[in-house]
């Protein structure tokens, strides 16, 4: 946290909290650490920083207990999310467009990510990928959806760009359920899930390497892989579903 030094004291106090939300320093959920300590770490007295903790309450930032302290919201991204987003999920064709478009999102959050990653956003990642290593065996796939989605995240996060890491938790909940359906597609070939890993842990090497092209083209190739082997998986699925039909014919 930075030492402020300004007249609007409060103003500039209420910036710093807004950024450290947006950049996912400060989670939804998460306390606040208490007055006196943020008082000192800002280098304010403790009245202006109640007034920014007041503005940010009325912006429906933060949620304060009676005795219990102040949370950041539980409820913000859900807040700021379209509400169209939970429609388009649901329509199962929509699936590889949401393919598609992370191609965008992870790519540029791989390149970013490996061009401004600091020592404590390489902790959080290698942390990420362990927890999806670990749930990777498990029949049920929702955990290691979502571990996934924390690793996507804190790759957003270690590229320490606001917009970015916004888009990327705004459309958290959604991207859990394509990587969640994406899982059980391919539950049953392990030899296939073995070479997905592979390819994380290559994306986790660019970026801890410092290589933003490497990593960028980590990211994309490793979702194109899923992407045509997904398709491959649907096609064979056609075929056979129309050879039952031939037989039931035939019957």
């Amino acid at each position: 946290m930075q030492r402020i030094q300004s007249r609007k004291l409060s103003d500039v106090i209420t910036e710093q909290l807004e950024s450290m939300i947006i950049d996912g320093r400060l989670l939804a959920g998460q306390k606040l650490p208490p007055e006196r300590e943020l008082a000192e770490k800002f280098a304010v007295s403790r009245p202006s920083l109640r007034e920014a903790i007041q503005n940010l309450e009325a912006r429906g930032l933060l949620l304060r207990k009676q005795g219990g302290g102040t949370f950041i919201k539980r409820k913000l991204t859900a807040s700021v999310t379209d509400p169209l987003l939970e429609l388009i999920a649901q329509r199962p064709e929509t699936q590889f467009d949401l393919l598609e478009f992370r191609h965008a999102l992870e790519g540029m959050a791989a390149y970013y990510a490996a061009l401004r990653g600091q020592p404590d956003d390489h902790v959080a990642l290698n942390k990420a990928l362990a927890s999806v290593k670990l749930l990777s065996v498990n029949v049920e796939k929702e955990e290691e959806a979502a571990a996934l989605s924390d690793f996507y995240l804190a790759m957003a996060q270690a590229s320490h760009n606001m917009v970015l890491i916004h888009v990327m938790r705004s459309l958290q909940p959604m991207m859990k359920d394509n990587i969640r359906a994406n899982l059980e597609m391919l539950v049953d070939n392990q030899a296939t899930s073995q070479e997905i890993l592979k390819q994380r842990e290559g994306i986790l090497a660019a970026i801890l390497a410092r290589d933003p092209e490497l990593a960028r083209q980590a990211s994309n190739e490793h979702l194109a892989f899923i992407e045509d082997t997904l398709l491959e998986i649907n096609r064979q699925d056609t075929r056979i579903q129309r050879a039952l039909r031939r037989i039931e014919v035939k019957k």
